[in-house]
């Protein structure tokens, strides 16, 4: 992954973060969370569906849903660094043409994306100050499959996040992470008109994958 336009947001998720993320993608494949995320949809079938992946990192997403049977899709993201490496992945696996890339802020941006089968944001909410925002814009994006990924919101990640973003303002870097309530999270998603499908718990993060609701 990597976040929407956040102040310092280019500074965090640089060209050394980016390719550090992509090595281990080419060597491990996607993260255990992320896995959990493309496995939970894939359960859910993905054959000739789109694909949105706001903040679309290296592109694991994109190709691990593609190559079993996706259609198309588009990737927005903030970071350069990010952006150039999946581009590059997806070439080397015959891609191209079939994933679009917007640059920059989704929330910004939404007006012109346009809607698809299956929106993901993995590890974007955590980096995002206006949460509510982001989901109310993202959730109307997406006809059928909606999953994210954040931490947990518990007193320890609190704590952590604290701790780092105070390290970060140290060196005056602008850009800042949250632990966001997922109790609200869950209600602007099911208000939206989705019902839990599959949730996924590590000690740390939590992967989410609502199913819109029909009737």
């Amino acid at each position: 992954m990597s976040c929407c336009a956040a102040p310092g947001c280019e500074r965090t998720f640089d060209k050394k973060h980016a390719a550090h993320e992509f090595r281990n993608y080419q060597k491990n494949g996607p993260i255990p969370t992320t896995k959990a995320l493309i496995h939970s949809i894939k359960g859910a079938g993905v054959r000739d569906d789109t694909l949105l992946d706001i903040g679309g990192g290296v592109g694991a997403i994109q190709i691990e849903l593609l190559k079993s049977g996706a259609r198309s899709a588009v990737s927005v993201d903030a970071s350069a660094a990010f952006e150039a490496l999946a581009r590059a992945e997806a070439g080397r696996e015959g891609l191209t043409g079939r994933i679009k890339y917007e640059s920059g802020d989704f929330v910004e941006l939404a007006d012109r994306i346009e809607p698809a089968d299956i929106v993901t944001l993995d590890r974007v909410v955590c980096c995002y100050p206006n949460m509510e925002s982001l989901i109310r814009l993202s959730t109307q994006r997406s006809r059928r499959i909606y999953g994210l990924v954040y931490p947990r919101d518990r007193r320890l990640n609190r704590v952590f996040i604290r701790v780092q973003n105070f390290f970060r303002g140290l060196f005056r870097n602008p850009f800042r992470s949250f632990v966001h309530s997922v109790e609200t999270m869950d209600a602007l998603v099911g208000a939206a008109g989705f019902r839990l499908r599959q949730r996924v718990r590590t000690f740390v993060w939590e992967v989410s994958v609502w199913e819109r609701s029909v009737g």
